[in-house]
C-alpha cells in the first residue's frame, strides 16, 4: 500500500509533555496536495492511511486517538485518549473530542465544544460553540447543540423532527446553568423565548399547535411546571 502521509522530521511537545510530530502528505487526495504539510500527530497508527482522513492546522490526534474514513480534523483542535472520529465527521476550530467518545457519520464539532467521556456524536449533528457532551449521552440526527449546553446523558436533552412548516429539527437541552434551551432552525434561546416566537410567527396555524405539542412535551421531559 502507497502510504498516503509521512511524519516530519518538526517535532513539538503539547501542554501534557507529549511529543507530536507534523505529518506530510505523500499522495494527493481530498483534502490535500502531495507534499502539503498537516497538523501532528504522536505516531502513524493516529491517522489512518486509507481513505480521505487528515489532520490539518495546529490540530494534533495523540494517545490511542484514531482518526479514520473521510475525517477532518482541522484548526487547533485535539483529539486525543481512545477517542474515534470517522466517517465524514468534521472536528474543527478549538474543538476537543477525548476520552471513549465517538464523533462520526457526517457530524460537526466545531468553536470551544468538548465531546468526551461515552458520548457519541452522529450524522448530522453539530455540537459548537461552548457545548460540552459526555457521559453516555447520544447526540444524533439533526440535533444541533450549542452555546453553553452541558449534556452528560440523554435525560438533559431531546429532538422532534419534521415538524413545523419547513419540517426542520426542533433539539432542547440543559445549559451550564441548568437552564432549557431551544435550537430550531436559526433560532436558538431560552424555552420561553422559543414559545414567544412560535406565537408571533404561526398564531391560529397548526405549525403553531405542533410546536405547542412539543413544547408541553419538553417540559414534561424535564419536569417544568407549566
Amino acid at each position: 500500500m502507497e502510504k498516503k502521509f509521512e511524519l516530519t522530521d518538526k517535532f513539538v511537545i503539547n501542554a501534557f509533555g507529549i511529543g507530536l510530530f507534523q505529518i506530510k502528505c505523500t499522495k494527493s487526495f481530498k483534502y490535500a496536495n502531495e507534499g502539503d504539510l498537516g497538523g501532528y500527530v504522536e505516531k502513524e497508527d493516529n491517522l489512518s492511511q486509507y481513505g480521505d482522513a487528515w489532520v490539518s492546522g495546529d490540530a494534533q490526534v495523540y494517545g490511542d486517538a484514531q482518526v479514520s474514513g473521510d475525517a477532518w480534523v482541522s484548526g487547533d483542535a485535539q483529539v486525543y485518549g481512545d477517542a474515534r472520529v470517522s466517517g465524514d465527521a468534521w472536528v474543527s476550530g478549538d474543538a476537543q473530542v477525548y476520552g471513549d467518545a465517538r464523533v462520526y457519520g457526517k457530524a460537526w464539532v466545531s468553536g470551544d465544544a468538548q465531546v468526551y467521556g461515552k458520548a457519541w456524536v452522529s450524522g448530522d449533528a453539530q455540537v459548537y460553540g461552548d457545548a460540552q457532551v459526555s457521559g453516555d449521552a447520544w447526540v444524533s440526527g439533526d440535533a444541533q447543540v450549542s452555546g453553553d449546553a452541558r449534556v452528560e446523558n440523554n435525560h438533559m436533552h431531546c429532538g422532534f423532527d419534521c415538524f413545523g412548516s419547513c419540517n426542520r429539527h426542533t433539539h432542547a437541552y440543559k445549559t451550564k446553568g441548568n437552564k432549557v434551551e431551544i435550537t430550531c432552525g436559526c433560532f436558538r434561546g431560552s424555552l420561553e423565548e422559543f414559545e414567544k416566537k412560535v406565537e408571533e410567527t404561526h398564531k391560529g396555524t397548526i405549525y403553531e399547535k405542533q410546536y405547542k405539542a412539543i413544547i408541553n412535551l419538553i417540559k414534561i421531559k424535564f419536569g417544568i411546571d407549566g
